[in-house]
C-alpha cells in the first residue's frame, strides 16, 4: 500500500464535509488530531450530530477562527438511532436551531435507512419529513444519510423543496439518482469507499460526475480506508481520499482540493 501521506506535494485547504469529531473515540486526542489536520491541509470540518442528547456536545466543537481548523456543526436525528428519538425532540430541535442560528450550519444527520430490518419505516419517515420542514423553515441545508432509500428521499425532497439543498453523505446510489440530487441543489459526498478497488460503481460515479457536485468526507471515526482497516478513521486521512479521487478523474490534487472545498463552502457557509 502506497503511503500517499508521504508522497503528496503541498495542497490547498481541504474540507472534510462529514466527520464525527465529537465521538468518544476522539476524547483522548481531539486537540492533537486537529493539529494534525491543519498540517495535512484539512482546514475545515463539518460535525453532524446524531441524537438529541449529543447536540450540546456537538455545539462545543464550533470554531470559525481562521487561525485553526474551522469546525462547522449541524444538528439532527439520525435514522439509525430511531429508538432514541422522541417526538418532543423535534420541538427541542426547533428551539436549538433558533437559539444557535449564528453557529448551526445545517440540519443533519437526517434521512432514511432501509437496511435496518427491525426499524419502523413509518417512524423514520415521520422524523425525516419533520426535519426537512425545519430545514426549510430556517433556510438551512441538510446533511443526508441514505441506505437503500434514495427514491423515497428524493420524493420527500421534491415535495418539501428545502431551498438550501444539502449534502448526500457517502453517496452510493445510481447515476440517475445522482443527477436528480444535483438538479435539486445537492452535493454528493465521497469518502473512504473510493479507496477500495472493489467499489467499482461508486468509483465510476466519482470519476464521471461533474466536479462541481462533489465534496470530500471521511465519516471518521468510521468508514476506514483501504490499507487502514482495523484502525480508527481520522480526518487527517482526507488527503488519501483526495489522492484517489484525483487519480480516478485524471486530475491534479490541487484542482480537486480547490473545487471540493468551494463546493462544501457553497452549501455549509453562512
Amino acid at each position: 500500500m502506497t503511503n500517499f501521506m508521504n508522497i503528496m506535494p503541498p495542497i490547498p485547504e481541504l474540507f472534510d464535509s462529514h466527520c464525527h469529531l465529537d465521538f468518544p473515540e476522539f476524547d483522548h486526542d481531539r486537540d492533537e488530531t486537529l493539529e494534525q489536520c491543519w498540517l495535512a491541509g484539512v482546514r475545515s470540518i463539518c460535525i453532524p450530530a446524531t441524537e438529541a442528547r449529543y447536540w450540546s456536545r456537538v455545539l462545543k466543537q464550533v470554531n470559525y477562527s481562521p487561525d485553526s481548523v474551522r469546525r462547522f456543526v449541524s444538528l439532527g436525528l439520525h435514522p439509525y438511532f430511531l429508538k432514541s428519538h422522541r417526538p418532543q425532540h423535534l420541538d427541542e430541535l426547533k428551539v436549538f436551531l433558533k437559539r444557535h442560528s449564528e453557529t448551526v450550519c445545517a440540519v443533519g444527520e437526517i434521512g432514511l435507512d432501509f437496511s435496518l430490518t427491525d426499524s419502523d419505516r413509518q417512524q423514520q419517515h415521520y422524523y425525516f419529513i419533520r426535519q426537512l420542514e425545519l430545514a426549510d423553515q430556517f433556510k438551512l441545508p441538510v446533511i443526508l444519510h441514505c441506505r437503500k432509500a434514495h427514491d423515497e428521499i428524493l420524493k420527500e425532497i421534491r415535495q418539501i423543496k428545502p431551498e438550501r439543498g444539502g449534502i448526500v453523505h457517502a453517496f452510493s446510489g445510481s447515476e440517475q439518482q445522482a443527477q436528480q440530487y444535483i438538479e435539486l441543489g445537492f452535493k454528493l459526498g465521497f469518502g473512504g469507499t473510493i479507496t477500495y478497488q472493489r467499489a467499482r460503481k461508486t468509483r465510476q460515479l466519482a470519476a464521471s460526475l461533474p466536479l462541481s457536485s462533489i465534496v470530500l468526507e471521511t465519516d471518521a471515526p468510521d468508514m476506514p480506508m483501504s490499507g487502514y482497516q482495523g484502525q480508527r478513521n481520522t480526518p487527517t486521512l482526507l488527503p488519501v481520499v483526495l489522492e484517489h479521487l484525483a487519480q480516478l478523474r485524471s486530475s491534479s490534487t490541487k484542482e480537486i482540493a480547490q473545487a471540493t472545498t468551494e463546493n462544501a463552502l457553497s452549501i455549509l457557509a453562512k
